[in-house]
């Protein structure tokens, strides 16, 4: 089942195809060929949340979809990345969780997704011993052990992967929050790319079974501030865009970052409920499927594509 509302912002593609590579100011969309990928100068980055679960077939359609992406964009020299935003092996993360419900789907080395992984953490790995099983199955990937937190350049992007975490659960003391939003702080200050995104499990805002979550509210304002242009989470088993937002929840079409919750990797697939978060602009419940985006050097594309083979919620936007 199918909900959306709101109106997709639309981007228009300027200029056509040329003979040789060069750098479009907006990138072609999700539907685009790997070939027009690669000649735009664009990279992709394409991931969602809440993966390996053992008791639905989920993960091994979006295993499926991702890896077809990723070799299509390989043969074609595209930059990729894949990511997670959390939850990554149902139902606690621990060792036997990984070895059973996410080995044998994303992290099947005969696929492409683990060469190109930058996952993020979530609660349930937490319930396994502060999440030892996570950092020791995605080793250096993961970030520093029991911080979980690090960035990397994709294209002419610059990715932040927080741990959402560590301001949620009560185990941990306000030293390591704070040394979490100390190195934010000093991680945007140094970053010199135009164009940035963050990630992590739990949503500000949500209208899903979760709903907003004002624990993580404190990462907003330094993204806000320093003009990151994307957020990413997980948690909510259902895909979500919202308008561009202020850190209060104030609609802001000039600075406002663009939140999407995308929870769709595997895990039980829940609906929507009944009140709307305010200024939720599409929603799809109900559908297995991946976030893809193309990074350009001053712009973006999103789509959210379905392991049935639909593509949701095309569109896209410039960088701040």
């Amino acid at each position: 089942m199918r909900l959306f509302s709101g109106a997709v912002l639309l981007v228009l593609l300027g200029g056509g195809l040329t003979c040789a590579p060069h750098v479009e100011s907006t990138p072609p969309p999700a539907a685009a060929t790997a070939a027009e990928v690669a000649l735009s100068g664009a990279s992709v980055l394409i991931g969602t949340g809440d993966i390996g679960d053992c008791n639905y077939r989920g993960a091994a359609l979006t295993t499926k979809l991702m890896d077809s992406v990723l070799r299509a964009d390989s043969a074609a020299k595209v930059h990729d990345e894949a990511f997670t935003l959390g939850d990554n092996a149902y139902p606690d993360g621990s060792t036997r969780d990984f070895a059973r419900c996410f080995a044998p789907t994303w992290g099947d080395t005969a696929k492409l997704i683990m060469k190109n992984i930058r996952p993020s953490v979530g609660n349930h790995e937490h319930l396994s011993g502060g999440a030892a099983p996570y950092y020791q199955y995605f080793g250096s990937r993961a970030g520093p052990t029991n911080k979980g937190y690090y960035s990397y350049n994709v294209g002419a992007w610059h990715a932040i992967v927080l741990n959402s975490e560590i301001v949620v659960n009560v185990g941990f003391t306000d030293a390591e929050r704070n040394a979490q939003l100390n190195w934010l702080e000093q991680d945007l200050k140094s970053n010199k790319q135009l164009c940035t995104v963050a990630y992590w499990h739990h949503p500000r805002f949500s209208s899903g079974w979760h709903g907003s979550d004002r624990r993580v509210a404190p990462f907003w304002p330094l993204l806000y501030a320093r003009g990151v242009d994307l957020i990413l989470n997980g948690h909510d088993h259902n895909y979500e865009r919202f308008l561009p937002q202020t850190p209060e929840g104030t609609v802001d079409s000039t600075k406002g970052i663009t939140q999407i919750v995308s929870g769709t990797g595997g895990g039980v697939l829940r609906a929507f409920r009944a009140k709307t978060a305010p200024h939720s602009a599409y929603r799809v419940q109900g559908h297995f499927g991946v976030l893809k985006l193309t990074l350009g050097a001053a712009a973006y594309r999103y789509a959210f594509l379905g392991v049935n083979g639909a593509i949701w919620d095309r569109g896209g936007g410039a960088c701040h």
